[in-house]
């Protein structure tokens, strides 16, 4: 069964990831790198060090902050 979140504001479905996922599985699955990300979670500012023991469950809503370097 799919894991089903709420990715910035649209709904989502993780087929890949265990009900029991965590934001540091999510990371990888999204194919981002995670020195380079910040995710809220459910309102709050989910600190990189709690990644891989904050556990998702289906409905959880997530702000996924992709940091691009660039610049003149």
């Amino acid at each position: 069964m799919a894991l089903t979140l709420i990715v910035n504001g649209q709904s989502r479905d993780f087929e890949a990831l265990p009900e029991s996922a965590n934001l540091e599985q999510l990371v990888v699955e999204l194919g981002l790198k995670g020195d380079r990300v910040a995710i809220e979670h459910n309102g709050a500012i989910a600190p990189r060090s709690s990644w891989a023991q904050t556990v998702l469950t289906g409905g959880d809503r997530l702000e996924v902050v992709h940091f691009v370097g660039g610049g003149v």
